[in-house]
């Protein structure tokens, strides 16, 4: 009797959590979707618009939870912590892979932690100075920085963030010094590049083109391959002489380690078929935008590489975590 009694628990032992059913009803009730950003940024706009078309699709609620602080940690953490039945999902972005190199000793890790669902968009960012700043082009914003070293500054949405990054590559191939000065979110950020309490910013496209156009900042170069769609008069930094030069911020999908098979496969076919309508590329693509569509593992690849090569710039920045 003992024998089949421990039989018993190693067979019980043996079945996952969540089974091939539970996945065939997938979603059955509301999907928590953790933002580990504020409003108002490109992450949260974007997912806004994914949360409502998977609601329409699947038919269940897809509930945004803004999470934001220390450089997307506290977010991030609450997710890995969550049970992995597809009932609570992570939005990624290239802070995450900072974060990784920033942060060696946070409670989680994300490739161990989280599994690949999909991702969703790439853009490009803009390198803008206030009017005030006497500087037209980004070859006399690098002779003004090389004469008054440590004089100009520039802003970020924290320690590790895109625009962090971004900037620190731009000084890393252009030999300057800038000073950076850290916010608690882009939006502090973007307030005092517009009313000139700081030099300089990287910010996306999306939510700096209107500002452009405007003429509250004026844009020196975005950071992508090619020319900005929404941005056509504005040079790539390559383009400008800062050889080599490309920065792309992107927006992924991912659930806590365990999350069923199944379910990541049905997610990544549902997120696909909504990022591949023609309705939703042109809609992105007017805001600066374009669809990235993999498969999980091929995510997951993209990710990976992510980290190593922001995990590079900091060395070789000798950046230090917040």
């Amino acid at each position: 009797m003992f024998r089949a009694a421990a039989a018993l628990f190693l067979l019980l032992l043996s079945i996952p959590p969540y089974s091939p059913a539970a996945a065939e009803d997938y979603p059955s009730r509301p999907v928590k979707v953790i933002v580990p950003f504020g409003l108002g940024g490109p992450t949260d706009v974007f997912t806004r618009v994914i949360s409502e078309e998977l609601h329409h699709s699947l038919h269940q609620p897809f509930v945004m939870e803004n999470r934001p602080g220390a450089g997307t940690i506290i977010g991030s953490e609450a997710a890995a912590k969550s049970p992995p039945d597809g009932y609570t999902l992570l939005m990624v972005s290239a802070t995450q892979t900072t974060t990784e190199t920033l942060v060696p000793n946070k409670p989680f890790k994300l490739m161990r932690d989280f599994v690949p669902i999909a991702s969703l968009l790439k853009s490009e960012l803009v390198m803008v100075v206030h009017p005030s700043l006497p500087v037209s082009n980004v070859q006399e914003f690098i002779a003004l920085a090389k004469s008054k070293p440590g004089a100009l500054n520039y802003a970020s949405s924290g320690v590790g963030s895109n625009y962090h990054m971004a900037a620190e590559l731009f000084k890393n191939l252009t030999a300057t010094d800038i000073v950076h000065v850290p916010y608690k979110g882009s939006t502090g950020a973007r307030n005092d590049i517009i009313s000139g309490q700081v030099d300089m910013m990287f910010d996306s496209v999306p939510t700096m083109a209107q500002m452009v156009a405007a003429g509250r900042v004026k844009a020196l170069g975005t950071t992508g391959k090619v020319r900005s769609a929404i941005l056509p008069d504005v040079p790539t930094l390559s383009e400008a002489g800062v050889r080599g030069y490309e920065v792309t911020i992107w927006l992924g999908v991912m659930a806590p380690a365990g999350t069923p098979p199944q379910i990541v496969a049905f997610l990544n076919k549902a997120i696909n078929s909504i990022i591949a309508r023609p309705d939703i590329k042109q809609s992105w693509e007017k805001q600066g935008a374009a669809p990235m569509m993999m498969a999980p593992d091929e995510f997951g690849s993209f990710v990976q590489s992510e980290i190593d090569r922001w995990a590079r710039v900091i060395r070789d920045n000798a950046i230090k975590g917040e």
